[in-house]
Formats: structure tokens, C-alpha cells, sequence
């Protein structure tokens, strides 16, 4: 078939890139045989690497679905000349002038070529025996041209894609890791001062919220390491210096202060001993009143999703949240005496909600421990429920 111009129609202007996009379109295709939906499919993969968007794709799949046959081949007719009408149609109803701009992109990126005819119209021209001899349109042989450049491009696109992939989930491990790590040395080797690699950790903690390039993601990856070093060099000092016997005194000192805590509790609220002092103001049975719980936990976690990656089951009794937060405070950099205070104030169970929903925005809040201080504080006074900010978290789509 004859192809007598590549100079577009009307006031659009000859460029050096649209002589080179047309010179190159008659070369030899390394491809001559392709199936046009699959070539399709890698384009989509590698579109950055050729300019493109989501919606100059689908003029580009509107433009291949007149084409008659499944593949793309040397040998056929590759000129498709549907009207705007028609292929707005077909690229879902799309404007006209969105039409416009969505095909000049795919030929200045040199997807497709252009044939005018003498007016401007897109037609074809049948000869004797029927077969089509001359058409103006769209020109197709540029995407077989490029048909091995195209999947080149896609297979990179995947390789990148999947170093990606596993640096993120090699830096979820190492944070997992350093963590846990930083929380065990909290627990057992008190000596040393942990405030400084906690507050590394939630630097990388927040950077990890947002969509980061390959550069970003290596120099948190180093971070993490020099952490996860540092966090195993106090404890191999640590461990050194504490003995046996030493660690188990330890342990039985926290067990003492657990025990004479709840004990002071109790006395704070009315109880003696037995549990049977008068309380003849109701005031126990009111503080307690403000502490139950009145949001579902199947809502909390909805709206605090940034606390199930720290847990090794799905949560899903209140106690497994009451875990989880006081397992991520220290990372956040909330105080033990904080933690304990949220938990006198609000009870167990809105002490952890309100903490799951300070994790959620911890990106926004100069001082975890600080704030939930307040919160407390507030909740001592009546003035403070959980729920709004489950809520707001839930509206604002956080969730």
C-alpha cells in the first residue's frame, strides 16, 4: 500500500522529532510478527519509559481495536482511520478535545504516525480487486517497530519494579528487627540510653509511610543497619556486665513494682483489702464509668491500620491491642510513666486506642509522649473519649 505523506494536515507544523519518528517508522521491525493486545500489555508495564499515561493508553487501545486483525505484522495494512466520533466511542465516551491532546502525545512520543489526506478526513481507498490501496489515518507500524524496545523496556520496568519490592520488605524485616531489639534492651539492660535509637527508628518509621525512590530507600536501609549495630553492641556489653543472678533480681524488682502499683490502685479507688471499703459517694463507680469502652474494636482497627504490622496475630480481642500498644509507645517515644498514667486515666483499653491513633498520625505529632501526657490529663477531668479521633481518622480516610 502506498504511503504518500507523513506533513500533518492544516496549521500543525513539521518538526525534526515527527521526520525522525517517520523515518525510523519505515525501518525493518526486529518483531514482524506480534499479537497487538500482548505488545499492548508491555507497553502498559514500561509506559514511563516512553512518556505516556493511563490515558493516552486508552486512546491507544481504542486505535488498535479497529484494527481488523489480533496481531500486528510487516505485511498488513497497519493504517486504521476510525472518525473522532467513533473513537471517542470506544475510548469511553472521551471528548473530543481530550481526544485531540491524547493522540498528539502518542505521536510526538512516536507510538503512532499520522496520514493526512488532502482535507483532513481519514479514510481508505479500495483499488480494482478490492483491496485496499491507499488509506489517511493512523499509522500502526510504529508500535511493530518498536516491538522489541517495547518489551525490553517492560522487563526492565519489572526488575526495577522487584528490587524495589524486595528492598521494602527488606527494610520492614530490619526495622521489625531493630525494634524489638531496642524494646528488649529497654526491658533488660536499663543502663544503657535508648531514647536516641528510638528516635531514629521513627524518623525511618515515618519516611516509610510515603512512596520512596530506589536512592531514598538505600540510605534508610543504611540507617537501619547502623541501628540494628549499635542496638547489638549495648547488648552484648550489657550482657556482659549483668550475671545471672543480677537479671533475675531485675526481674523480680519490676514484678514488686507491678504488684505494689496495682495495689496502690486499688487503695485509690476506695477498695481495701478485701475489696469491701464504702464508697459512699459513688465516685468508683463513676471514674469507672468514663474508662469502658465504647467503640467496636473491629472499628478501631480500620481506622488504625499502622498497628497490625507490629502484631504477629490479627487483633482481635482488645487485649492483643492493649499489647500492641504498649509495645509501640517505647518506639514512638512514650514514656513507661506516661504509658502507665494513659492507662490510669482512661482505663487499659482506651489508653491503647488512643495510642493506636497517636501511631496513626505520628508523622503529624513533634511529641508522642508529650501529647498523650495531655490526654491524659484531660481524660482525668472528663474531658477526653477516644472516639473522635477514630472517627476524624476514619473520615479523613487514614483508614
Amino acid at each position: 500500500m502506498d504511503v504518500l505523506t507523513t506533513t500533518p494536515f492544516g496549521q500543525r507544523p513539521v518538526s525534526a522529532a515527527l521526520m525522525k519518528h517517520a523515518q525510523a517508522a519505515q525501518a525493518q521491525p526486529a518483531i514482524p510478527h506480534i499479537n497487538k493486545w500482548e505488545l499492548f500489555r508491555e507497553l502498559c508495564t514500561a509506559k514511563a519509559a516512553f512518556g505516556v499515561s493511563d490515558r493516552d493508553l486508552t486512546v491507544l487501545n481504542a486505535l488498535l481495536s479497529f484494527h481488523q486483525e489480533t496481531s500486528l505484522s510487516d505485511n498488513d495494512m497497519l493504517i486504521v482511520f476510525p472518525s473522532n466520533a467513533a473513537l471517542g466511542e470506544r475510548a469511553h465516551g472521551m471528548a473530543e478535545s481530550t481526544l485531540r491532546r491524547h493522540l498528539a502525545v502518542l505521536v510526538e512520543s512516536g507510538l503512532i504516525l499520522r496520514h493526512d489526506s488532502p482535507n483532513g478526513k481519514r479514510y481508505a481507498v479500495r483499488g480494482a480487486d478490492g483491496d485496499l490501496s491507499r488509506a489517511f489515518g493512523f499509522d500502526l507500524r510504529p508500535l511493530l517497530v518498536k516491538a522489541e524496545q517495547i518489551t525490553t523496556a517492560a522487563a526492565e520496568t519489572r526488575a526495577a519494579a522487584e528490587r524495589l519490592r524486595r528492598m521494602r520488605e527488606e527494610l520492614t524485616l530490619m526495622k521489625r528487627d531493630a525494634i524489638k531489639l531496642v524494646a528488649y534492651g529497654q526491658d533488660n539492660a536499663p543502663h544503657s540510653a535508648w531514647e536516641a535509637l528510638q528516635s531514629r527508628l521513627l524518623s525511618v518509621h515515618k519516611a516509610m509511610r510515603r512512596k520512596l525512590p530506589q536512592d531514598d530507600l538505600q540510605t534508610l536501609l543504611a540507617e537501619l543497619r547502623d541501628v540494628l549495630a549499635e542496638t547489638q553492641r549495648r547488648l552484648a556489653i550489657e550482657s556482659e556486665e549483668m550475671s545471672g543472678s543480677d537479671s533475675e533480681t531485675e526481674r523480680h524488682y519490676h514484678n514488686s513494682n507491678k504488684d505494689s502499683h496495682e495495689s496502690e490502685l486499688c487503695h485509690k479507688n476506695g477498695e481495701g483489702v478485701g475489696g469491701n471499703a464504702p464508697d459512699p459517694e459513688g465516685k468508683h463507680a463513676e471514674t469507672e464509668s468514663k474508662k469502658q469502652v465504647n467503640l467496636p474494636l473491629a472499628l478501631v482497627t480500620k481506622a488504625c491500620p499502622d498497628l497490625q504490622p507490629y502484631m504477629q496475630d490479627e487483633i482481635r480481642t482488645w487485649h492483643q491491642l492493649i499489647e500492641g500498644a504498649a509495645f509501640v509507645r517505647g518506639m514512638m517515644g512514650i514514656s513507661p510513666d506516661a504509658w502507665l498514667e494513659a492507662q490510669r486515666a482512661m482505663g487499659p483499653e482506651n489508653a491503647a486506642i488512643t495510642v493506636a491513633c497517636i501511631l496513626q498520625r505520628v508523622s503529624e505529632i513533634n511529641s508522642p509522649g508529650g501529647y498523650l501526657r495531655a490526654l491524659s490529663r484531660k481524660a482525668q477531668d472528663g474531658g477526653f473519649s477516644p472516639g473522635p479521633m477514630v472517627m476524624a481518622l476514619l473520615n479523613t480516610g487514614v483508614a
